[in-house]
């Protein structure tokens, strides 16, 4: 039963995922990849919000939903690119925004909830 709640999340959130990228990506013209680095933020805030709930919630909204909400891959792989472009700075502030404040909204979600 507990795969189920991952993969109903999952389900959710990778469509999501998707669609808020595009959205944003319509939208802006920036020197980094701003709808990785706020839907990683986001998903780490929900996260963040479940972490210390109890019973199937975790699975269906924090392991399922944001484990298929945000990405890993997508964060390197956009790394990659910056660098190989030249632009190391980008690289550089990408990084530690994504790291910081990814980290920062999993605790203020975390937080919220206790």
């Amino acid at each position: 039963m507990k795969p189920l709640f991952v993969a109903l999340g999952a389900g959710v959130g990778a469509p999501t995922r998707y669609i808020v990228d595009y959205y944003i990506k319509r939208l802006h013209k920036l020197s980094i990849p701003v709808e990785t680095l706020g839907i990683n933020i986001l998903g780490s805030f929900i996260l963040g919000l479940v972490i210390n709930s109890n019973g199937n919630l975790v699975l269906l909204i924090g392991t399922g939903f944001a484990g298929s909400f945000t990405t890993w891959s997508t964060l390197a792989f956009e790394q990659h690119q910056l660098i190989k472009s030249g632009r190391k700075l980008s690289a550089l502030i990408y990084l530690v925004l994504t790291l910081i404040l990814g980290i920062s909204a999993a605790a203020f979600g975390v937080y919220l909830t206790k």
